[in-house]
């Protein structure tokens, strides 16, 4: 693997967000390039906003921009914090024209509790095997690894974060998309 310069990453918090096409090695395997088109996903899920949907697919989601992060399970500290920054978020991602979907290996009942008990609008996703998260370079069996990433309209990665802190994540990743889109 090639070394990456000062100017191609930059270190924020404990997490990191890529400048310029590189891969990343982080617990959970290599995450994909930035500039390629992200892995594909069509995974069950729940959202309280929407209960009638069950599945959400990256296809389906094209046009708009993603925020897509990985976690290690429901109701545990940490998670909980990560969602409620996300969710304390979401008007200015919506704004901002983004979505915003978190995928962890939990069931999609345990998904449904959780959004429930955390008053969550946006969709957790289930991956109880780990496909999509290790295509994502975030799998630990049995878990995600704490991740995120931007996705273009094009379904193209713009930024990516491994080994998150879950405090002030979602603002970091709020201040980049808004970079991003108006850079």
């Amino acid at each position: 693997m090639k070394r990456r310069s000062l100017l191609q990453s930059a270190v924020l918090g404990a997490g990191i967000f890529l400048l310029a096409p590189t891969r990343v090695r982080a617990l959970g395997g290599t995450a994909p390039e930035i500039g390629v088109k992200a892995p594909d996903f069509d995974l069950m899920g729940f959202s309280s906003v929407n209960p009638d949907q069950n599945h959400w697919s990256l296809n389906s989601l094209q046009g708009r921009w993603l925020v897509v992060y990985f976690y290690p399970r429901d109701f545990t500290s940490g998670c909980t914090i990560e969602a409620h920054g996300f969710q304390e978020a979401l008007p200015a991602f919506k704004k901002q024209g983004a979505e915003v979907i978190a995928i962890s290996a939990d069931s999609v009942s345990d998904h449904e509790s959780f959004c429930s008990s955390e008053e969550l609008k946006f969709p957790l996703l289930s991956d109880p095997d780990g496909v999509v998260s290790k295509a994502y370079g975030s799998w630990m069996a049995p878990y995600s690894m704490r991740h995120t990433f931007i996705i273009d309209p094009e379904s193209v990665l713009q930024a990516v974060w491994t080994g998150v802190r879950p405090v002030g994540h979602a603002n970091e990743v709020l201040s980049r998309l808004n970079e991003l889109q108006t850079g």
